[in-house]
């Protein structure tokens, strides 16, 4: 068992303007924590810190005890952060199946054999087939990216991330420009996810957040206002007058 990660102290200025204040928290393995709070609060600037796009200016990021903080973006990944997006775009001629075939692959050492068909690896593809059950889109399996609803390719997006097999998953925004119609597929894709891992949700649509998260966080000018159940943060006077507005008063 893993012991998760930590953030210690994290901080990060930009000349004299600080984006990152004295960040301190905790993402246990197997949690699902949300990070709220309104635009320009620093979310971006904090995800950028953990998956190492920034270095911060002092503080210490922990994975398992060891000090990732001098690891840089692809080295992170391969420690065990990965992040939406962060992985790879997706070929939108290929199948599904073909998409995800290709991260794991590439993590198996597998690319350079040319004279072996791609889907020559039976445990390869066997997990290929697990990922799709996973994430519930065995259906969609050979059909060419390009004919699927939004809502769908991110859900494609979601498993060609969990392929590199990440510790900690940041999903940033993962309702963004997915219809309402479709949004039920990303929480049922959340609620499906491993429980061994760590999960780290950035996202505006609070009724995503309530019903994925058992933790959230609260980050206001670049430090945490509060942290604690959802509970405790919707009746939190602070909090609802910051940013919940009126729906949740």
């Amino acid at each position: 068992m893993g012991d998760g990660l930590a953030i210690v102290g994290l901080t990060k200025s930009f000349g004299g303007l600080q984006v990152a204040r004295d960040l301190t928290l905790t993402l246990p393995q197997g949690s699902r924590t949300a990070l709220i709070g309104p635009n320009g609060a620093g979310k971006t600037t904090f995800a950028n810190l953990l998956t190492g796009v920034l270095k911060p200016t002092s503080g210490k990021i922990m994975l398992d005890g060891q000090d990732i903080g001098s690891l840089n973006e692809a080295a992170r990944v391969r420690a065990g952060i990965a992040k939406t997006f962060q992985i790879t775009n997706l070929f939108r001629d290929l199948s599904v199946r073909e998409n995800l075939r290709l991260p794991i692959l590439e993590r198996e050492g597998c690319t350079h054999h040319i004279f072996r068909r791609a889907d020559g690896w039976r445990d390869i593809e066997a997990e290929i087939t697990e990922l799709m059950l996973e994430l519930n889109i065995q259906s969609l399996a050979d059909k060419p990216v390009r004919d699927l609803a939004y809502g769908q390719q991110r859900l494609v997006e979601l498993a060609l991330t969990l392929a590199v097999k990440p510790k900690v998953l940041i999903l940033d925004e993962p309702a963004a420009g997915v219809p309402s119609t479709e949004s039920h597929l990303i929480v049922e894709a959340i609620k499906r996810l491993p429980s061994d891992l760590s999960v780290l949700i950035i996202e505006h649509d609070m009724q995503l957040v309530f019903e994925v998260a058992n933790r959230i966080i609260v980050l206001v000018n670049g430090a945490i206002l509060m942290e604690g159940t959802p509970d405790e943060v919707v009746t939190n006077d602070r909090v609802r007058e910051l940013y919940l507005g009126a729906a949740h008063v």
